[in-house]
């Protein structure tokens, strides 16, 4: 088990590394939130004893974890240092033999083709510059390697969390970026990554559960860096009212056990 720590993070990703790692070893309840997700994808990917499989945007290494389970080795790659830290400790009490490096997805610290598949749940969508994410991602996998991606659609639940955050942030520069849930399109995926890969797509849903849609807003205000940062940022009326704006968001999903959010994958 090791952690490399190199800067390779670039200047323009510094303060969304820092948005990131303040979600901590907390963040690791959001990906128990997308357990479902990253097990369909890991078993789309189907890795082999031996192969060597890089996880792209690992966060807390749930997906890293997963995928060293079946007999590969494993490297995990984020831009936020608490995360990875996270990550080292829960391999670690679990005797998996994880590589974790601090790295910016739009320039890896790799050479051509140094891994036979690529996965990332959830991860490289968020990176700030599309093409050079999903150049590097094309890259860092050998001829005739794989890759497996789980994305949020931009017609799904994440879509509408965001749009309740987005209430309560600076307006957007302009021009805008574009927005991440475009990895959620197959068209863009193609435009990304066609060229390089033979690219098959299936649809599905992720059930992301709690008790209750207050035990949503404490798992991701103090988890989920983005909603952290955010809440964080605001007076505190503002936040009260994020608050408000949240729950009353995942109380539209509420069960006699709780709540449970349908949240659209690609």
């Amino acid at each position: 088990m090791s952690i490399t720590i190199v800067p390779t993070v670039q200047p323009h990703n510094q303060r969304p590394a820092a948005v990131w790692s303040s979600g901590g070893k907390q963040y690791e309840e959001i990906s128990r939130g997308i357990a479902d997700s990253i097990e369909h994808c890991v078993l789309r990917l189907n890795p082999k004893p031996g192969e060597r499989i890089l996880d792209l945007s690992t966060g807390t290494g749930w997906t890293s974890r997963a995928v060293a389970r079946r007999g590969a080795s494993v490297v995990g790659v984020d831009i936020a240092l608490d995360l990875l830290e996270a990550a080292r400790e829960t391999a670690g009490a679990e005797g998996l033999q994880i590589e974790y490096q601090v790295g910016d997805a739009e320039s890896l610290p790799y050479e051509d083709g140094t891994f036979d598949a690529v996965i990332s749940t959830c991860g490289v969508m968020f990176a700030s510059r599309q093409e050079a994410a999903a150049a590097e991602l094309a890259r860092v996998c050998r001829k005739g390697g794989r890759i497996a991606l789980t994305t949020w659609t931009p017609d799904g639940n994440v879509f509408g969390m965001f749009s309740v955050m987005k209430r309560y942030m600076p307006a957007a520069a302009s021009p805008a970026p574009r927005s991440p849930f475009e990895w959620g399109r197959a068209e863009r995926v193609r435009e990304l990554l066609g060229n390089a890969f033979h690219l098959r797509f299936e649809r599905a849903t992720s059930y992301y559960r709690e008790p209750s849609a207050e035990a949503a807003w404490t798992t991701f205000s103090s988890g989920y860096g983005p909603t952290k940062a955010l809440a964080t940022g605001l007076d505190p009326d503002r936040r009260a009212a994020l608050r408000d704006d949240f729950i009353a968001f995942h109380e539209a999903f509420g069960t006699e056990l709780g709540i449970c959010v349908p949240r659209s994958t690609c």
